[in-house]
């Protein structure tokens, strides 16, 4: 085996030894064992959401991929990456998702310090 490539199974190995365990996206539905109603209601509504209607299936695909990023949910990048790959979406557009994500989020982050300064000013006086 090459070099790289034994470098490259070893580094996803390392992944995979986190706090979030990539097996468990797939009990996602267990989240129905303590309240089966409310579950079966958000896995309907998550159904229709993301039904091809307005939006495509490959855009709500990558709109999730970006959000995925800005909630910074580990489950929802693996399983988005995957759905947007599976629709056709590219590197450089997922990537591309991801920088208007954080973008959005930097920007929100930064529009709050105006709570700051007014804080600041009004103590000032």
């Amino acid at each position: 085996m090459e070099h790289q490539q034994i470098k490259k199974r070893l580094y996803f190995r390392e992944m995979e030894k986190s706090y979030y365990n990539p097996k468990d996206l797939k009990k996602f539905g267990d989240i129905a064992e303590f309240e089966p109603k409310l579950a079966e209601k958000f896995f309907d509504y998550y159904g229709e959401v993301f039904k091809e209607g307005a939006l495509t299936a490959r855009e709500k695909a990558l709109i999730a991929l970006a959000v995925s990023h800005s909630e910074q949910c580990p489950y929802c990048i693996d399983a988005y990456t995957e759905d947007a790959l599976k629709r056709g979406v590219s590197e450089a557009q997922m990537m591309e998702a991801v920088h208007v994500a954080a973008a959005i989020k930097g920007g929100a982050t930064l529009v709050h310090s105006v709570q700051m300064i007014n804080k600041v000013k009004k103590q000032s006086m």
